[in-house]
């Protein structure tokens, strides 16, 4: 087949109808346009805790990183920490740099003023025990180094194995235990009283002794003088029952900032006995999307040119905060498309104020196109296609995203989906024993789509079967979480939102979960019993009676169920604690329910979640619009938990209708939803409409004639095709098992596999049909290809092109013709038009 002649003649037309060739603005041009109606500078101010009325240093090696904000007339706020003049009164309290970072000099109460011009602020301090330094204590001020410089990082030390010997525990979540290493192991060789500077511990922090994590510290710095105080102090452990850190708070929480800005945080540690601490210096700072912005040691933001949401992850030991910035583009927004709901209200308000302006609405064929694959994962035909584009209703729009949420389409899409999610798959080493089972949850899956069983029915019915695969299947969900790790793991992960991996071994280091929550939640799966079910691949799935209860690995501790951040549960031994579990779950109160399958169903149709990943939905990776989430969360609630009702809002807003052509400033917005982002279909979704073009439809073993690849119950069935282009292989709870990205594999699979060319070239195929054809005219043939594959009839321009290479083609051969359709169907699979859903 004349493959090159078909790229060069064929996928021109793709260059002319679907790719947009635009300037782009530079986005620190525009910004700086937008933030130029901010105004005059009117105020200065000092950024303070509000929990705290006065700032107050211990000891001599106390510090404090001060925050100056500037307001302007517009109401904007700007950093200038590091712009304005500070002065000291009196000026033997304390000393303060060009940063803002305070250090002490002496007892007493001190006042810092800034100034600006003709504007100013002050503040005032007081520094207590300047001469009687408190003890260091080594969990509240080594660990906090050990943690800020990588030494207990997976990388270094606090690997599993550590390193040369050498181990920590992961972050420093072990504060005893690694105090045993450092001053009792190795027969207290890492530190010296008698000569502290030259403890090996230190010599290898500033690199005066080979070390394979190299200098980590300068000599003539704070981190270096306080290690060093804490051995030639006897580097002890401290009070085991002083005060603890209780939260971590960071001045300030959000910030509307310019492109190429910069802002200074000032991080505060809370303790139990209600004192608190600057701790910006030694906390660890981490950007959600490093592109948008980086983050110095000394907590100092900088952000990029990308407009949109960034979030930084404070840690200090066990606790975490966030500081949310927002970058807007600051290009004008003089108008927006029509708001048709609570989607459009939330997304056009963060347009506006970014300023950036969305694309216009997509015409109809593009929105029949996109909504049905997203909905019912196939391509429109050319009949409906015909239909819709003709019809004049204006609701029709709303009325074909009714139709498919109305088909067995929508089911068999979404079943598709939850599938794999829960791990619907036969067992490798009985793959036809376990195939009556696998089927029957798959049917039982697909029929709560169908039936559009409110989603906390559907979970609770998952999370609470008991019996066997023949009288409830879905108690075949046991079967791919055989563990009670991997049960807890799953539930948080796919219902909840919630990575709680983590905090199996040790405090989860993003995260709030500690360990005790991870034990506390796996004690609603105690109880749960397997016994040899009727069919020899199957087991039985019961409650045990017993008290549910689990184990703490370290304490030996009987704990007893919690939900996450809930209370503890006494249940009764008669009661199924995973009854509970559901209840908690499912409850209006509860906060991660509703929002993890909203925010999972919205990456579903936007390419990415509000939070993304879609199912790490943690408190250091805040989502990009927090009330569009939240909103749509309680809708959902509301509805009864209704998912028909959440695709049709998501569907019907103005927000997903919007063209996937970009404008000359939104062409690399991803996260801010200023236009619709092409996306590849997914493998099953691809191969079904790659049929659908072809005509040749695949045979799957086992299967009734005419079984799409997107009915098909599990991923055993055999098909390279399927593999190379993403399909998952149902072994995890995560979305990311399905490949979305494009590779050479898969180009090359559409250019030379013989699968594709023995589809197109088939006898009962469309390429042969349409050449075998002599009542139509060839426009119409042509007519019939794109209206089938891109739901819209082709340009006079292509199909003039298309048919001058069918008039040529049939007078060279006598099954010219019949080459010219196999080439014109190949050229158009090949096209990005066709793969991805735009």
């Amino acid at each position: 087949m004349h493959r090159v002649v078909r790229v060069v003649l064929l996928m021109a037309y793709w260059v002319a109808s679907f790719m947009v060739s635009l300037q782009r603005v530079d986005a620190q041009e525009v910004n700086a346009l937008g933030m130029g109606d901010a105004g005059m500078l009117v105020e200065l101010s000092f950024e303070s805790s509000a929990d705290a009325s006065t700032i107050v240093l211990r000891g001599s090696d106390s510090r404090h990183q001060m925050v100056v904000t500037g307001v302007f007339s517009s109401g904007h706020k700007q950093d200038v920490t590091r712009e304005v003049a500070y002065q000291v009164d009196p000026p033997n309290v304390v000393s303060i740099d060009s940063t803002g970072l305070v250090t002490t000099l002496g007892n007493g109460i001190a006042t810092i003023t800034a100034a600006m011009g003709s504007l100013s602020t002050a503040t005032s301090l007081s520094v207590e025990n300047f001469d009687t330094d408190p003890e260091v204590s080594f969990s509240e001020r080594v660990v906090p180094i050990l943690t800020k410089y990588g030494c207990n990082s997976g990388g270094c030390h606090g690997s599993a194995g550590g390193q040369n010997g050498f181990r920590l525990s992961l972050l420093g979540f072990e504060p005893m235990d690694d105090y045993e290493r450092i001053v009792k192991e190795s027969r207290g060789r890492r530190w010296s009283i008698a000569a502290p500077e030259q403890s090996l511990l230190l010599r290898k922090a500033v690199g005066t002794v080979p070390h394979g994590g190299g200098a980590r510290l300068e000599s003539d710095s704070h981190e270096y003088k306080t290690l060093l105080r804490w051995i030639a102090s006897g580097a002890r452990f401290g009070d085991p029952a002083a005060a603890k850190v209780a939260k971590v708070e960071v001045l300030p929480s959000e910030r509307m900032m310019g492109s190429r800005g910069q802002q200074q945080l000032s991080v505060i540690a809370h303790f139990t006995d209600g004192t608190t601490e600057d701790v910006t210096t030694t906390a660890v700072y981490e950007a959600n999307v490093p592109e948008m912005a980086a983050v110095s040691e000394q907590g100092l933001v900088k952000t990029m040119a990308e407009p949109g949401n960034v979030g930084v992850m404070i840690r200090y030991q066990s606790k975490v905060a966030v500081f949310r910035a927002t970058i807007p583009l600051g290009a004008p927004v003089d108008r927006l498309p029509p708001q048709r709901n609570l989607v459009d209200e939330h997304v056009f308000k963060k347009l506006k104020l970014l300023g950036l302006p969305p694309s216009d609405l997509c015409d109809d064929s593009t929105f029949l196109r996109r909504v049905t694959i997203d909905i019912a994962s196939r391509l429109p035909t050319s009949n409906e296609t015909e239909a819709f584009l003709a019809d004049t209703n204006p609701n029709k729009r709303d009325q074909w995203i009714e139709a498919l949420l109305d088909s067995t389409d929508y089911a068999d899409a979404f079943a598709n989906k939850w599938s794999a999610l829960l791990r619907n798959k036969r067992d490798d080493e009985q793959m036809e024993l376990s195939r009556v089972g696998t089927y029957a949850f798959h049917r039982w899956i697909r029929q709560a789509i169908q039936e559009n069983r409110p989603y906390d029915q559907l979970v609770t019915g998952i999370l609470t079967a008991s019996g066997e695969a023949s009288e409830n299947p879905a108690v075949l969900w046991y079967r791919g979480v055989k563990d009670i790790h991997s049960q807890v793991e799953d539930v948080a992960q796919l219902f909840l939102g919630q990575r709680i991996q983590c905090a199996k071994c040790h405090h989860h280091p993003f995260e709030k979960w500690s360990q005790s929550d991870y034990v506390q939640f796996s004690a609603f799966f105690s109880q749960l019993g397997r016994k040899k079910g009727e069919l020899v691949s199957e087991e039985r799935i019961f409650h045990r009676l017993g008290i549910a209860n689990a184990a703490h690995p370290k304490s030996g501790e009987k704990l007893l169920p919690s939900g996450l951040g809930g209370t503890a549960l006494t249940i009764q031994p008669d009661q199924d604690p995973r009854q509970f579990l559901a209840d908690w779950m499912t409850s209006p109160d509860n906060p991660y329910f509703a929002r993890a399958l909203v925010n999972r169903y919205w990456k579903h149709f936007f390419g990415r979640g509000l939070v993304d990943p879609e199912d790490d939905m943690r408190e250091t990776n805040p989502p990009t619009h927090p009330e569009l989430l939240n909103d749509l969360a309680q809708e959902f609630i509301s509805s009864g938990y209704d998912m028909k009702k959440l695709v049709r809002m998501i569907c019907e807003s103005t927000t997903y209708q919007l063209s996937a052509q970009p404008n000359q400033y939104n062409v690399d917005d991803r996260q801010n939803y200023s236009r619709y982002y092409p996306r590849r279909m997914m493998a099953e979704s691809l191969f079904d409409s790659m049929d659908s073009i072809t005509g040749s439809i695949t045979r799957f073993q086992g299967m009734p004639a005419n079984t799409l690849a997107v009915q098909l119950p599990d991923t055993s069935f055999q098909s390279y095709f399927l593999t190379v282009f993403g399909r998952p292989k149902g072994e995890s709870a995560c979305e990311c098992e399905r490949g979305s990205d494009s590779n050479l594999a898969q180009g090359l699979h559409l250019i030379n596999s013989d699968e594709l060319r023995n589809k197109i070239a088939a006898a009962e195929g469309r390429a042969l049909q349409l050449a075998s054809d002599k009542e139509r005219a060839a426009k119409d043939k042509i007519r019939e290809l794109y209206l089938t594959a891109f739901s819209r009839p082709p340009t006079e321009q292509e199909s003039a092109l298309v048919l001058d290479y069918i008039n040529r083609k049939s007078t060279e051969t006598s099954d010219g013709t019949k080459q010219a359709f196999e080439d014109i169907v190949w050229s158009l699979l090949n096209t990005k038009e066709f793969l991805f859903n735009h």
